[in-house]
């Protein structure tokens, strides 16, 4: 197939680029707008090959967005531009109505507008992957799981224009027929993640023996699930999903906040020791204006219907992680001295943005 990968310079989506280029025979078509968390050179691996194409272009563009699927006639979308990082929306939401909401309104009107004069046969094969989040679902208890069916109930300015995004997708299908395969997935880390996220964040800050911010008291509960394997379940969502559903993505590896932190600074303390544990880094502060209390994901539909399972589990997947900050400093230190220092984000500072 050929496949539009939107938002293929940021972090799931460069993994996705990767995957697909790496370990399927696939063609990719990378249309990324290039804000502060997409970086080209997470795509270094594969920007040579003949499979692979970059478009710089913004989603909320539809000139652009029906030039792209005029030029390179593609066989499936999958959906992943989109501003993600909580605290950035709670500081400046309208980024994130124009992107998530708007841009995801643009695309796939673009897309249905492009599929409707293909032929019958790839017609029916076409696919439009919306690629979401479980923070759609709000905040779970301290039991359950989110399943396929649990109502919306979005807390932030972030999970809000993703919630938006995910019923526009859903209604193109119910109202146009039009082949929409919906995921959401839980909370992903690994290599080339951008340095504003808790886990890139905690590993770079231990490394230069900075305070480890920890929100609140730091249980707040996560279902974490490595970029890796989740390139994988799209690409099956992609490929044997049913228009019309969705499938939620998770690693099944629930863990708080603060144990994530004490995993790291474990882990970094065997690997680059220093004269006392990382652990006295750990500084509680202020917590996010909103935050879910746990997030969970049953996987059960996804891991039933098309065979997927993770392959990393938390420990695995840290390790890995951690192991990459260490060997490719080259990548994330320029980040930190010119894009993002590890600053605090989210506060309430006035009404507007």
């Amino acid at each position: 197939m050929k496949i539009i990968v939107t938002g293929g310079a940021g972090f799931i989506g460069s993994a996705v680029c990767r995957y697909l280029v790496q370990d399927t025979d696939n063609t990719v078509v990378n249309v990324d707008k290039l804000t502060y968390a997409a970086n080209l050179t997470s795509l270094k691996s594969v920007e040579n090959s003949q499979r692979y194409v970059f478009i710089r272009a913004d989603i909320c563009d539809r000139v652009a967005m029906d030039d792209v699927f005029a030029r390179h006639a593609p066989d499936a979308v999958m959906h992943l531009a989109a501003e993600s990082h909580v605290d950035r929306s709670i500081n400046g939401s309208d980024a994130f109505i124009r992107t998530n909401v708007l841009g995801t309104h643009c695309l796939i009107e673009a897309a249905r507008a492009y599929w409707v004069h293909l032929p019958p046969d790839r017609a029916a094969s076409f696919r439009f992957l919306h690629v979401s989040t479980d923070e759609v679902y709000g905040s779970l208890g301290a039991d359950g799981l989110f399943s396929e069916t649990t109502a919306y109930d979005p807390s932030s300015p972030y999970s809000a224009s993703k919630a938006a995004a995910d019923h526009i997708a859903g209604a193109w299908f119910r109202t146009f027929g039009f082949p929409v395969v919906l995921s959401n997935c839980s909370n992903n880390y690994g290599p080339y993640h951008f340095p504003e996220k808790l886990i890139p964040l905690i590993i770079l800050n231990a490394l230069d023996e900075k305070p480890l911010p920890v929100y609140g008291d730091g249980s707040n509960i996560r279902d974490w699930l490595y970029v890796e394997d989740h390139a994988r379940a799209l690409h099956a969502i992609l490929t044997n999903g049913r228009p019309g559903e969705k499938y939620n993505v998770g690693g099944r590896n629930e863990k708080t906040n603060l144990e994530v932190v004490y995993a790291i600074c474990d882990a970094l303390d065997q690997l680059r020791p220093t004269r006392t544990s990382r652990r006295s880094l750990v500084s509680f502060v202020a917590d996010r204006p909103g935050h879910d209390h746990r997030y969970a994901i049953d996987a059960t539909k996804l891991e039933r219907e098309l065979g997927w399972r993770a392959q990393e589990n938390f420990t695995s997947g840290l390790q890995k992680t951690i192991t990459w900050y260490l060997d490719n400093r080259e990548w994330w230190e320029p980040l930190r001295r010119s894009v993002y220092g590890g600053e605090r984000l989210g506060l309430i500072t006035s009404a507007g943005g």
